[in-house]
């Protein structure tokens, strides 16, 4: 780790100044609250990019606020995390620009030069950018107000390399180094290294903090079944490993609470290891047979519309041409004994789909979600306060999916069609996602609250992507990003008149091709 100034190219630009020299970034305005209008740092902004242009629109009314160009094709742009700054990343030649919504002729250039560029990101305080160079060989840490350049050497290209603490305070590495793996954790202030040492492991695959912080959580390769636990300090706190010579670890998921720990293996079980002795209290199986009559079954089902003659328009509107739109689905409760679907993995082939795949629980950590890639058309939910099986949703395609809201347990699940399903206590729903035809949902995120970084769980997100229908290698019509800072909750303002049990707040484009994000609003009526 080292900080001195560096032979690339760094520049801020602006119409008033015409010479290449690096300029602080603009400090944040104070606005009188007697105006009417709010200041741009409260409003909600939607970020999209076409080719080489981007373009902020306000997310309530989708005027356009600021056009932007910058030197290349755009392969990925960032909000900071309080709004005011946008990165674009331009990956073919090794450039990072960045804009600023207070002051429009602001604006950076970061150049890695020959080194290339991988991956770029945000830090959590929004005014340090951290570039990956091609081949992994370091770590470029630029910041925007300081004119620093950091960099940290040595990162592993792995399936979870880089992770932040909840506060932002404290970042950590894994490393590769004289064909051994080491963790680095660095100070975020001012990404001086506090702690490094080696790791037991023969490849460290991924690394991931506990909510509160204290404890970091380190998994070997699937090679080998070994998960380790860390203190802040370095410390080796534990190490757990349920069998040998077999495939091992394929997810991890810490709990809200940071009381329990979550690993799914290949072997298709999910084990909870608890924060006191960091032993094993119970383990989850996923059989493809449910014949315990307390576990409720939901199985999706579709049906097309009755058509009514008298209301049928030629042509036909656009909206309702496309087959995704032509069928309704609602959930129904099945009887026990139900045999799921279930793949039969490729003996024969890399990354066989078998083992726990994804793993998430739910915000007072009493439930937890996972997915068996052997069963993908499957979502288990499970009881933690009673170690038990408590419902499982058998949807109709593979599930892409799903994301718990922050605030209640309530799970979003998207599968690639045009609908979001949600899950409750309660019961289930499906929910038909208003957009053009030919157009599948591919993720779903929660909203962000007013003046936090975190998910504040009053409105659902969807990205959503449109089939291509032109001829191959046509290029991506537009992709885009919503800002998650400050006033994101005022985009449910100005909402349409509704739609039976759902109310859409707002739609525009989002991700590589055609995506929409639409916001609903918390009062479902769930399916009894």
């Amino acid at each position: 780790m080292s900080t001195r100034p560096s032979r690339q190219k760094a520049c801020v630009e602006g119409e008033r100044e015409a010479a290449p020299g690096w300029r602080a970034a603009p400090p944040r305005r104070e606005h009188p609250s007697p105006e009417p209008t709010p200041p741009a740092s409260l409003l909600p902004f939607q970020a999209s990019c076409v080719q080489y242009r981007l373009v902020v629109r306000d997310a309530n009314t989708l005027q356009i606020r600021q056009l932007y160009t910058c030197l290349d094709q755009i392969q990925h742009i960032e909000w900071s995390a309080d709004s005011l700054f946008i990165l674009c990343a331009l990956y073919k030649r090794g450039l990072v620009q960045v804009w600023s919504l207070e002051q429009p002729e602001w604006h950076c250039k970061i150049d890695e030069g020959s080194a290339g560029l991988v991956a770029s990101c945000w830090s959590p305080d929004g005014r340090h950018i951290l570039n990956t160079t091609e081949f992994h060989l370091r770590i470029t840490v630029w910041s925007l107000c300081t004119k620093s350049v950091s960099y940290i050497k040595y990162p592993k290209a792995c399936q979870q390399g880089v992770t932040f603490t909840r506060d932002g305070r404290y970042l950590a590495l894994a490393e590769r180094r004289d064909c051994k793996d080491y963790v680095s954790i660095l100070v975020c202030s001012d990404w001086q290294l506090l702690r490094h040492f080696d790791t037991d492991t023969q490849d460290l695959a991924g690394i991931e903090w506990a909510p509160n912080g204290c404890v970091l959580a380190a998994w070997d390769s699937c090679l080998e079944y070994k998960i380790l636990l860390y203190s802040l300090d370095g410390r080796l706190l534990s190490t757990f490993c349920a069998y040998e010579w077999s495939l091992g670890i394929k997810s991890v998921a810490w709990s809200p609470s940071s009381q329990f720990l979550a690993v799914g293996s290949y072997d298709g079980k999910v084990r909870i290891l608890n924060h006191v002795t960091w032993k094993m209290i119970t383990e989850f199986g996923h059989p493809a047979t449910i014949n315990n009559p307390k576990i409720v079954v939901y199985k999706e089902a579709e049906k097309s519309p009755p058509l009514v003659l008298g209301r049928l328009a030629f042509p036909p509107p656009r909206a309702a041409a496309g087959p995704l739109s032509s069928t309704e689905s609602k959930y129904e409760v099945a009887s026990v004994p139900v045999s799921l679907q279930t793949l039969k993995p490729a003996a024969d082939r890399a990354n066989p789909r078998i083992g726990v795949g994804a793993l998430a629980f739910s915000p007072d950590s009493c439930f937890l979600a996972t997915r068996s890639d052997s069963v993908p058309t499957a979502v288990w939910i499970w009881d933690i306060q009673k170690l038990r099986l408590l419902a499982v949703l058998e949807q109709l395609s593979a599930v892409r999916c799903f994301q718990w809201d922050p605030r209640q347990a309530r799970l979003a699940i998207c599968t690639g069609g045009s609908k979001v399903y949600l899950w409750s206590p309660a019961g289930c729903v499906s929910v038909q996602v208003p957009g053009e035809a030919r157009t599948t949902s591919a993720c779903a995120s929660w909203r962000r609250s007013r003046g936090s970084a975190q998910p504040s769980g009053r409105g659902l997100t969807t990205r959503r992507t449109r089939a291509r229908s032109g001829p191959r290698g046509s290029r991506p019509e537009t992709s885009a990003c919503v800002g998650r800072g400050k006033g994101a909750e005022r985009l449910g303002a100005g909402s349409p008149t509704g739609v039976a049990r759902r109310k859409c707040f707002a739609c525009f484009s989002i991700a590589r091709q055609f995506c929409e994000y639409v916001w609903y609003k918390t009062n479902f009526c769930y399916l009894k």
